[in-house]
């Protein structure tokens, strides 16, 4: 016979743990002895083991008396069912691990790995970081209103990425982030880049510039204010090329006319006369009466 404390050696399991078995009525009480001490026979020690294997295995303590119980088919199908449930489990913790080494390297953070690849390619460019980071917090919503969509979206921007034109305009636009709204550097990179997206349009469709499918003008709003906090030359920038045509960050757009100011009318200048007789008839030339519409009825 088995005092307690040996009986959890044997199963590997602590005392605390068969008392609490006890008190769900997985393992039998046992009669004690003289001296008041439980004493437990081979019966208990299977019976125990039992316990432990199907707990370690994940499967409810309320199942685990049920179990104990089945017959042989049963506790198979059971056992299946266990298994099945553990299989989902393990894959579910794999993405978890997965999520987590993406959160080490900083921008897999909701993001897929194609849109974490597209941004170690601006960085391998040379986009500054400030640009890059206005990239990755653009994409983070767009992953997460429309993950399906998201692969589609990404390779339309590597395709672009492979342009150096297009490569040229943030390379330009890192240049610009210091620079004042005056800068004369930023009407330059607005010259260019409306010729570029005039170009792009002409050849690809407005529609390859515009904003992905499916995607609200609120959302795209929210988007353009997202990038010109972080960048705010961007800003600037927009307001230069919706002189020159163009308009939007995440939805780039023709407008309907350049909005270009143009410089104030001024009214011909009359032409001076040196002969000071001319001027006076000029002045004493008598004005043409006004007329009221019904004057001569």
């Amino acid at each position: 016979m088995l005092t307690i404390g040996e009986l959890a050696a044997y199963a590997g399991v602590t005392v605390r743990a068969v008392r609490h078995y006890h008190a769900k009525g997985l393992l039998p009480e046992p009669e004690r002895d003289h001296s008041g001490y439980r004493r437990y026979d081979a019966g208990a020690m299977v019976d125990l083991l039992r316990i432990r294997t199907l707990a370690e295995a994940g499967v409810p303590l309320a199942r685990v008396q049920e179990l104990l119980q089945a017959g042989e088919e049963e506790f198979a199908a059971a056992v299946a069912d266990i298994d099945r449930r553990l299989e989902a489990e393990i894959q579910e913790r794999q993405q978890h691990r997965e999520r987590i080494a993406r959160l080490a390297s900083g921008d897999g953070l909701a993001l897929p790995s194609e849109v974490v690849s597209f941004l170690d390619r601006l960085r391998a460019l040379g986009v500054d970081e400030r640009i890059v980071q206005a990239e990755r917090d653009g994409w983070i919503p767009l992953a997460a209103l429309s993950p399906g969509r998201v692969a589609e979206w990404i390779a339309r921007k590597q395709e672009q990425i492979t342009d150096p034109e297009f490569t040229d305009f943030y390379l330009d636009l890192s240049k610009a982030l210091e620079r004042a709204d005056d800068d004369p550097s930023l009407v330059e990179l607005a010259d260019r880049v409306a010729a570029y997206l005039t170009e792009l349009a002409d050849e690809r469709g407005e529609e390859y510039l515009g904003s992905p499918a499916g995607i609200e003008p609120t959302f795209v709003e929210l988007m353009d204010t997202l990038a010109f906090d972080t960048v705010p030359s961007a800003r600037r920038l927009i307001e230069l090329l919706k002189q020159r045509g163009w308009d939007g960050w995440t939805a780039v757009r023709r407008t309907p006319e350049p909005t270009t100011p143009r410089p104030p009318q001024v009214p011909p200048a009359r032409p001076a006369s040196s002969d000071p007789q001319a001027v006076r008839q000029t002045r004493a030339q008598p004005r043409a009466p006004l007329r009221c519409p019904g004057h001569d009825r």
